[in-house]
């Protein structure tokens, strides 16, 4: 017998232009847009949720402007951030829903997709070489994040803060404070440094630019 669970109501904050992104693609699927975050959850693993880049809050002058239903000033405008509306099952947080329709909106563009394997033919077990023998799903999950984290480098440079804020998977407008700017280039310098196995000397020299940018702005 199915259980019933009770929906709660999230209330996302974001950017209008991401709001009207999402609300674009429920409307083009004829789904909500509870739907789409659910779809993302079944098919993509939490891991990759977690890591999948944050599109954020608005920013301060990102703003949209309502009419009060009710209380003591009905009928009067209040501008407010820009949200999505989300009914889910209770126990997820509002960063992690963010996320997730984030992927579903780099699905819909092909920015990024889901690879399925199928069991029906598991590989055979590995011969033992007296090495740590790594889960093959697992580095499908890491190369999954890889390729989410993956950025087109710009043909001429970083050369503007819009540049630079693409480079480093912020959306446009975003205004990041100096812990998360941090945050976010050691998680892409470790993936893009030419050391690492999944090195770019090209997207890790763009890093570095748009770093340089970003730092300048926030001086």
């Amino acid at each position: 017998m199915t259980q019933d669970i009770k929906k709660h109501s999230y209330t996302i904050p974001c950017a209008s232009t991401f709001r009207d992104a999402v609300m674009d693609l429920a409307a083009k699927r004829r789904v909500n847009v509870g739907d789409l975050a659910r779809s993302v959850l079944l098919v993509v693993p939490q891991s990759v949720i977690d890591e999948f880049p944050d599109p954020g809050e608005p920013d301060q002058h990102d703003r949209e402007t309502v009419i009060l239903k009710s209380g003591t000033a009905k009928g009067r405008p209040w501008r407010r951030k820009p949200r999505l509306q989300v009914r889910m099952a209770p126990g997820f947080e509002v960063e992690f829903m963010r996320r997730a329709l984030a992927i579903a909106l780099a699905l819909d563009h092909g920015e990024t997709r889901v690879l399925l394997h199928s069991e029906e033919a598991p590989p055979a077990p590995p011969e033992a070489t007296g090495r740590e023998v790594v889960d093959p799903e697992e580095i499908v999950r890491l190369r999954t994040i890889v390729s989410v984290l993956s950025f087109d480098p710009l043909n001429d440079g970083v050369r503007s803060r819009e540049d630079a804020l693409y480079v480093l998977g912020f959306p446009p407008g975003r205004i990041p404070d100096g812990e998360t700017l941090r945050a976010r280039f050691r998680m892409l310098a470790t993936i893009h440094h030419p050391d690492s196995p999944h090195g770019d000397h090209r997207r890790m020299s763009q890093l570095n630019s748009a770093m340089d940018i970003l730092k300048r702005g926030a001086a």
